[in-house]
């Protein structure tokens, strides 16, 4: 098994930046890939950004050029970097750890972006 444990929510005015991160224990030898994933409220869950075992990187339109994930030189924590954040961006973070053929979410935490 692994443990995601999400930190660095909060509340922040528009143009502001906030940056998450997730730390993975347990399983973490066969870690695949690394993720953020948002839902706002009343919506489904969508990928926000992601970044594979070799460092490759994918983000959803909407955050492209805003938005940093990277990774320590372990590869068990990621970080999502936000900057000029928007009142759309609001919602609850998820990150999900890819282990092997299973994923693991971590428990979530809030981003609110005030206009």
């Amino acid at each position: 098994q692994v443990q995601p444990v999400e930190s660095g929510g909060g509340l922040v005015q528009a143009g502001g930046s906030l940056r998450l991160s997730c730390a993975a224990s347990g399983s973490i030898s066969s870690i695949n890939a690394m993720g953020w994933y948002r839902q706002a409220p009343g919506k489904q869950r969508e990928l926000v950004a992601d970044i594979d075992s070799a460092g490759r990187t994918k983000y959803v339109d909407s955050v492209k050029g805003r938005f940093t994930i990277s990774r320590d030189n372990a590869k068990t924590t990621v970080y999502l970097q936000m900057n000029s954040l928007k009142p759309e961006d609001t919602g609850v973070y998820y990150c999900k750890v890819l282990s092997g053929v299973f994923g693991w979410w971590g428990q979530g935490t809030q981003v609110t972006v005030s206009s």
